[in-house]
């Protein structure tokens, strides 16, 4: 109930004549926040959490990194010979077919993490991805067995594309839901950390296999070893999942669900309930997750996935050159991005996620017209600009997006909005930039694209709530020891609970 609502029952007549009558009904509805509402976090709990959720990402983003790094040599592999820039774009259009269907992933994995848990649904996704790509290195090439070769490499970007569309969701919702409130910021950067370590390690590995067999030996056969690598470290990936509980935000919802189910067994949920469930209630909240991950996607792509392209296709690099400056500005992210997480808990995520959006904005001009001149401290500086403006965005989504959905639909509403949001602006970023400079012969597309991209971005944070040190909607407050939950409790205005304290309703 609204304050103004609440002040207007409260001088109404009826209240005025049974104040204990009407004082009582408050009390039921809005009881008072109890010691056992508030969930003391375990510390190594926590920690083997974002350690499973952390590492499983670094693997997803390791098949997907692969797939980026070798676009050119995919291009010759599973694409008739011809125009290297038509190859390319078939490569770029192959790569942006897994993202067309991760909305699908996300709305079935999605609602299906908000009915089964968080756990089982991580797992799946994980063994799905290990599958799509370890099959992607058997696939023969074009000249082998012609037209399937491409039909075969396009299934198999499904089957990598629906996985992914239950990966960031699940594993966000997961460490947010583990870490206590206060340091959700840091725990949650871990998220990203992983990312960035996937594609350092997918780099990483095709550099030094480009450097080692040559372009020649790359096309021939070098290109399926990393995909083959893949397979067994999702193996890796999901034993590690399978080892975790259930996060304590799930199991408390869980168990009242369970409860309020005793009364209502004829009630059919499904994942299309589920969805229009979240269409309905909570599409703002969807659009301003699409804008923030639009954003944060464009150029994320543009810097991690896209770059060695552009280096190598428009300045000439070689794939190898490329490959190391891009190694060592993710290198250097990795080392700062738990820090913007510690500093987004301290000054909120608003500041550091407008920092990001503002550092696109103004530098991405300057940083190209800096790689456009083609030395390496050019292209290093550029490059580096670029990535302080992403770690800023990095090491603060994973912690602000969970928050902006409640408990019950997290999972759900969280998956839907970010790869709807990646679909269509993340995966084809490498295409519409190729397209753009074949178009208008600017190789300051990127630039441009990143700027408007960034544009949105700043709107859509402007629009945001401050979620930092905050519980998240519809759980109870999370804290690290007993004596901060007593404090806490203590704190707590007679008759708040802690669902009116929650960042939807906090001003």
């Amino acid at each position: 109930m609204a304050a103004p609502e609440r002040d207007q029952v409260a001088d109404s007549p009826a209240a005025r004549r049974h104040p204990h009558l009407f004082r009582a009904l408050r009390r039921r509805k809005n009881p008072r926040l109890r010691r056992s509402d508030v969930t003391v976090t375990d510390e190594a709990a926590v920690r083997r959490a974002v350690k499973a959720a952390s590492l499983g990402n670094a693997m997803e983003w390791f098949d997907f990194g692969i797939y980026s790094y070798l676009a050119v040599t995919i291009g010759h592999v599973f694409f008739p010979s011809g125009n290297d820039t038509v190859q390319l774009l078939s490569s770029f259009a192959t790569f942006a077919v897994a993202f067309l269907v991760r909305p699908l992933g996300g709305m079935f994995f999605g609602p299906l993490g908000d009915r089964i848990g968080r756990k089982k649904v991580l797992a799946m996704t994980m063994i799905m991805m290990a599958i799509g790509t370890g099959t992607i290195g058997l696939i023969p090439s074009y000249d082998t067995i012609g037209f399937w070769s491409p039909a075969l490499l396009i299934l198999f970007r499904l089957v990598q594309g629906f996985s992914t569309g239950g990966e960031y969701g699940g594993a966000s919702t997961f460490i947010a839901e583990y870490a206590p409130d206060r340091r959700r910021g840091f725990f949650g950067s871990f998220l990203e950390f992983g990312t960035l370590a996937g594609y350092v390690g997918a780099a990483g590995l095709v550099t030094g296999l480009t450097a080692w067999l040559g372009s020649d030996g790359m096309a021939a056969w070098g290109w399926r070893v990393p995909f083959l690598v893949a397979a067994p470290l999702g193996l890796i990936g999901l034993y590690l999942r399978l080892r975790l509980d259930e996060t304590p935000a799930f199991a408390k919802m869980e168990q009242g669900s369970v409860r309020a189910s005793e009364a209502a067994d004829a009630v059919e949920t499904s994942t299309t309930a589920d969805l229009g469930k979240i269409f309905q209630d909570h599409w703002p909240r969807l659009i301003l997750c699409v804008c923030l991950v639009g954003a944060y996607n464009v150029t994320d792509y543009m810097l991690l996935s896209y770059m060695p392209t552009y280096l190598s296709d428009q300045l000439d690099y070689s794939d190898t050159h490329g490959l190391l400056i891009l190694l060592g500005v993710m290198v250097a992210l990795m080392a700062v991005i738990n820090q913007v997480g510690r500093l987004s808990d301290h000054f909120g995520r608003k500041p550091l996620l407008m920092s990001g959006m503002f550092g696109f904005l103004a530098l991405s001009l300057p940083a190209f017209l800096l790689i456009e001149q083609g030395s390496y401290l050019a292209v290093t500086a550029g490059m580096a600009m670029l990535g302080l403006s992403l770690v800023c965005l990095l090491g603060t989504m994973s912690a602000a997006l969970p928050a902006l959905f409640p408990t019950n639909v997290r999972y759900g509403s969280l998956s839907v909005g970010y790869n709807l949001s990646a679909s269509l602006f993340g995966g084809t970023t490498p295409f519409v930039i190729t397209g753009l400079i074949g178009l208008t012969g600017d190789k300051l597309m990127p630039a441009y694209y990143a700027m408007f991209a960034a544009l949105v971005g700043v709107v859509a944070v402007a629009c945001m709530r401050e979620t930092a040190r905050q519980p998240l909607e519809g759980s109870p407050p999370s804290v690290e020891t007993k004596e901060e939950a007593v404090a806490l409790v203590l704190e707590q205005a007679p008759g708040m609970r802690f669902s009116e304290r929650s960042p939807a309703n906090a001003r």
